[in-house]
């Protein structure tokens, strides 16, 4: 097993079919399915189940996939570190949930920078992958909220992934609406006044065995929900379908991506934990601290 191979299991899972995966991984797809088959020789299971409408994993092969993403994820670590032209630049990664505080801590940190040659990065994405990022160090600290409801789960999580989190907030919960919506003027609201609206979620399945939200009221059963994966279209949704989502009400009017919108406070009680994550044991770097102080002048919690 080498880890070409593994980058072609983590395609081909991609990919609706064998062609399909071979194409954008510029092999031939004999060469392709010959590289798969050695693999499964090899670790004597079924990855794939290949039928004449394409190709499925298999439960076994589901399983080797949750490894083999954490397995290429380490691997480009070290390659970026060691093996890229850049290897010799100061680099600094954060992974966070969309908070606007986040991106503002980052800013700071840059601006404090002397160094002349640096690779930073910061990745706005879902929280198992804010906790899985941290975990693996492709991030030194991650930005990650909990509602009440997903308080139980999340924190097993965290012992499982060996993070130690640290709270920063509690908001009351919050929805959003555009600003030329007929509720927008409304104080706070009841989530029975809006079953006629289409509730906008942020969808985070994946592979693993666990759902986990960042929004509250998870477990509600909304009339009417869509789901979607990207922040830009959700606002579009939210503007042209008159809908509406769940958030904790930290509306900053210098967010490009959050302009145009209202917050109207929700009568039901769920509020969110907003906070941080590290790695346990690890230390961090000089920029990781400075992160992390930037962090801490939103404390709210003490």
């Amino acid at each position: 097993m080498n880890i070409t191979q593994i980058k072609y299991v983590l395609e081909i899972a991609a990919s609706s079919s064998m062609r399909e995966a071979a194409t954008r991984l510029y092999v031939s797809q004999p060469a392709l399915s010959a590289s798969i088959r050695e693999l499964e020789d090899e670790l004597g299971i079924l990855l794939f189940e290949r039928t004449n409408k394409g190709i499925t994993l298999t439960d076994e092969g589901r399983e080797f996939l949750t490894y083999a993403k954490k397995a290429v994820g380490q691997y480009e670590i070290l390659e970026d570190r060691y093996l890229s032209k850049d290897s010799g630049k100061d680099r600094f990664s954060v992974s966070t949930q969309h908070y606007n505080f986040a991106i503002k801590a980052f800013t700071e940190v840059v601006k404090r920078s002397t160094s002349d040659k640096y690779s930073f990065a910061i990745r706005e994405t879902k929280t198992r992958e804010v906790m899985e990022d941290v975990r693996s160090l492709k991030s030194e600290v991650g930005v990650i909220s909990f509602s009440n409801h997903g308080e139980a789960l999340i924190k097993k999580l965290f012992k499982d992934y060996q993070l130690e989190f640290t709270p920063l907030m509690k908001k009351d919960t919050y929805i959003y609406v555009w600003k030329d919506h007929e509720l927008a003027g409304r104080k706070s609201i009841s989530i029975g006044e809006l079953s006629d609206y289409p509730c906008i979620s942020f969808d985070q399945s994946d592979d693993s065995n666990f759902y986990l939200t960042e929004e509250a009221l998870s477990d509600y059963d909304f009339k009417k929900m869509i789901k979607s994966d990207d922040r830009a279209t959700s606002m579009e949704l939210i503007a042209e379908l008159k809908g509406y989502s769940i958030g904790s009400g930290m509306l900053s009017g210098d967010d490009v991506v959050l302009k145009g919108l209202v917050a109207i406070k929700l009568k039901e009680e769920d509020p969110l934990t907003i906070g941080y994550i590290t790695r346990k044991g690890s230390i961090l770097s000089s920029y990781g601290e400075e992160y992390v102080e930037e962090l801490l002048k939103y404390k709210e919690i003490q």
